[in-house]
């Protein structure tokens, strides 16, 4: 099995995670359950006439790395949230509308775990990719005190 493979396995795992699913029946109700979430989400955006059962809030967040605003946008999109920018806003800043629960308890550390994971796969290559193609000796400089 390749890291890319092992990576994309353990990607698999934390979502199944968030999502509860282990059998193919778990997994069969976690996207139910994540229908309904979706749903849940438009229908407080939608539904004016009566008040939402959790009113949604709009968070800002900064994400100072490409990467991290990639990886954030998709898990956004994922549970069918729109993330967006106003106008003049910097690059790094990435506003959604969603019930602030949902963003505490799902979003966000379903986010960090995936970003962790991201992290260290990239970590590994590049130092398997130094050790391999530069030197095999890829520890930090040592500090040298003037005399």
């Amino acid at each position: 099995m390749t890291i890319e493979e092992q990576l994309r396995l353990k990607l698999r795992k934390i979502a199944a995670l968030f999502e509860g699913a282990t059998t193919t029946g778990e997994r069969r109700a976690a996207a139910a359950a994540l229908d309904r979430v979706k749903q849940t989400l438009a229908a407080t955006g939608a539904t004016a006439k009566a008040p939402p059962a959790e009113p949604t809030i709009e968070m800002q967040f900064t994400l100072t790395d490409r990467w991290q605003r990639r990886l954030f946008a998709a898990l956004c999109r994922r549970h069918g949230l729109k993330p967006y920018r106003y106008k003049r806003q910097r690059y790094t800043t990435v506003m959604v509308r969603a019930p602030e629960r949902f963003i505490d308890t799902t979003l966000w550390p379903e986010y960090l775990a995936l970003k962790e994971a991201l992290d260290q796969y990239l970590r590994d290559a590049t130092e398997r990719i130094i050790r391999e193609e530069v030197y095999r000796d890829t520890e930090e400089v040592v500090v040298q005190w003037e005399e």
